[in-house]
C-alpha cells in the first residue's frame, strides 16, 4: 500500500474478497485440525491505566494544538474514548495462535499489519519501510527520550526507572512535562508517547516502557479491538467500509454503543 493511500479511495470489499479467495485457493500453514490450547491455561488481564488526566489535558488544548497533533499522529486521541470490552478481549485471546502469531477463525488466519494501523489511525506519516526492520545501531532509551522530550540528559537520566526487566519513565513525569513544556511541538510529541505507553502498549501501570519508544515513530489493546471491528463488526449490514480521507474508523467506533452485556461465551460463539 503506497504512503499516499489516504489521497485515494480504496474499496475494502474488493480487497477482502481477493484476500479470502486467495487463502481458500492456496491454503495456509496451519496444521489440519488445530485447536487452540489458550483456553485451558491463559488468564487475560484487562487492567488498564487511568486515562482521566490524559483526557483532561486533551480537553484543555485549543483547536490549533489539536490540529497539530492530528497532523502528526492522526486519530490517536479517539483511543482515549474506546472502552475495552473485557469479555470480547478475552474471547479474542482464545483465537490467538502463538506459534503462528496470528488469529485463527475457522480455516482462516488473520493478523493486523502496519498498513491497516495507518488506515485506522488515518496517519500516513508512519514509516512502513522502518516498521518491518530494526536499525543496526539502536539509540539507547536515554537518547530516545532526550530526542522526544527535548530535555537535557541530566533531566531524563534522573527520571528513568528500572521496572522488572526493562527501563521506563513514569506518567507523572511526562504529565508534568506536557503541562509545563514551552515547545508546543514537543508537548504534542510527549502526549503521543504517553498515549502509546499507557493505552496502546501498557506494561507497567503508570509508566511508559522503553519498548514503546522503539515503535513511537513507526506506528495500537484498543487499536487491536478497532482493527477487529474493521474486519468483523457489522456496520449498516456490511462488515467493511470504504476508507477515504474524510472517513474516520476510530471516530465511528467511539460512537457505537458498548457491548459489555455480551458475555465471553457468546462472543466465542459469534467469532
Amino acid at each position: 500500500m503506497e504512503n499516499g493511500f489516504l489521497d485515494k479511495v480504496e474499496d475494502n470489499a474488493a480487497v477482502q474478497t481477493w484476500s479470502e479467495a486467495t487463502q481458500q485457493k492456496k491454503g495456509d500453514s496451519l496444521a489440519e485440525g488445530y485447536v487452540s490450547e489458550l483456553w485451558d491455561f491463559t488468564h487475560i488481564s484487562v487492567t488498564q491505566n487511568s486515562l482521566q488526566e490524559l483526557k483532561e489535558i486533551w480537553d484543555q488544548w485549543n483547536d490549533e494544538v489539536k490540529q497539530l497533533f492530528y497532523s502528526s499522529y492522526g486519530d490517536l486521541p479517539y483511543l482515549l474514548d474506546i472502552k475495552v470490552g473485557k469479555y470480547l478481549f478475552r474471547a479474542l485471546a482464545q483465537f490467538w495462535n502463538p506459534a503462528y502469531s496470528c488469529f485463527i477463525f475457522g480455516g482462516g488466519d488473520l493478523v493486523p499489519i502496519i498498513e491497516e494501523y495507518m488506515a485506522l489511525l488515518r496517519c500516513s506519516k508512519i514509516q512502513t519501510d522502518r516498521a518491518y526492520s530494526r536499525a543496526v545501531n539502536v539509540p539507547t532509551f536515554l537518547k530516545k527520550l532526550i530526542n522526544i522530550t527535548g530535555m537535557s540528559e541530566q533531566w531524563v537520566a534522573a527520571r528513568i526507572k528500572q521496572k522488572g526487566d526493562s527501563k521506563c519513565i513514569s506518567w507523572k513525569n511526562l504529565r508534568d512535562l506536557i503541562l509545563a513544556h514551552p515547545d508546543t511541538k514537543k508537548k504534542v510529541d510527549v502526549f503521543a508517547l504517553s498515549v502509546y505507553g499507557l493505552v496502546v502498549f501498557p506494561k507497567a501501570l503508570g509508566h511508559v516502557d522503553e519498548v514503546v519508544t522503539d515503535l513511537f515513530d513507526r506506528l495500537d489493546k484498543r487499536l487491536i479491538l478497532a482493527w477487529f471491528h474493521s474486519h468483523f463488526w457489522k456496520v449498516d449490514k456490511v462488515s467493511y467500509r470504504v476508507f477515504s480521507e474524510k472517513y474516520s474508523p476510530l471516530k465511528e467506533i467511539v460512537a457505537i454503543p458498548g457491548q459489555d452485556d455480551i458475555l465471553e461465551e457468546k462472543w466465542i460463539a459469534i467469532l
